[in-house]
């Protein structure tokens, strides 16, 4: 299994070297006794209370773009402490990750309470995700009622070069708000026809052929 040791003290002092290392030397430990292949170890001084931590955005970005299947810690506290370290917990176990302390000797037991605030957040994402999906299906239900065609609209063309200019259809964006949906149902229309879009491009975008036609 592919892990990654994740150390925090919480400041900079030179004092706190010692600490880091000795969590180095105890989570490869733990990693042999579970067979692990430690791919990354990620030292972290800072307050567990915060979020922006270089090792710990690392860290979730490794657990997305290398497949890392374990993350290795001292114990629960070294993720985090208060609404930080439920966040996080919430982050690596959402990848599918399994985390593993010393403190219980394998993979993390938390708290009755923790674990119910961990259900709720997931019950909140469930929810959201299934709103924006609802949000897209009823803009484009509206869209095609008010004339959409999206299989005569253009795709979107990558750049490999580089960032360009979204392709968007303008004519359907000024259309659609003439037919007073919203910035935001605009984008969520466009999105599930393919482009890649956000309200605040759609809403720059519409500016702009207002201000273009103003100048005429």
């Amino acid at each position: 299994m592919r892990a990654a040791i994740y150390c925090r003290v919480s400041t900079k002092k030179d004092t706190q070297e010692t600490s880091l290392q000795r969590q180095e030397e105890e989570l490869l430990k733990l990693a042999g006794n579970f067979n692990f292949e430690v791919k990354h170890i990620i030292k972290d001084q800072a307050s567990g209370y915060e979020l922006d931590r270089d090792g710990v955005l690392e860290l979730l970005d490794l657990l997305k773009r290398e497949g890392i299947e374990a993350v290795l810690i001292q114990d629960e506290t070294r993720i985090g402490r208060g609404n930080a370290k439920i966040a996080l917990i919430h982050c690596i176990m959402k990848e599918g990750v399994k985390i593993f302390s010393i403190s219980h000797n394998g993979e993390l037991h938390l708290s009755e309470s923790d674990s119910m605030v961990l259900q709720i957040v997931s019950m909140v994402e469930e929810h959201q995700r299934k709103l924006h999906n609802l949000k897209i299906r009823r803009g484009m239900r509206r869209a095609v009622e008010k004339g959409y065609q999206p299989h005569r609209n253009l795709k979107n063309r990558g750049n490999g070069e580089g960032r360009e200019r979204i392709e968007v259809p303008v004519q359907e964006i000024v259309r659609l708000r003439n037919n007073k949906l919203t910035f935001a149902e605009i984008a969520a229309t466009l999105r599930g026809f393919g482009y890649n879009i956000s309200k605040a491009t759609v809403h720059r975008r519409y500016q702009e052929f207002v201000n273009s036609a103003e100048e005429a």
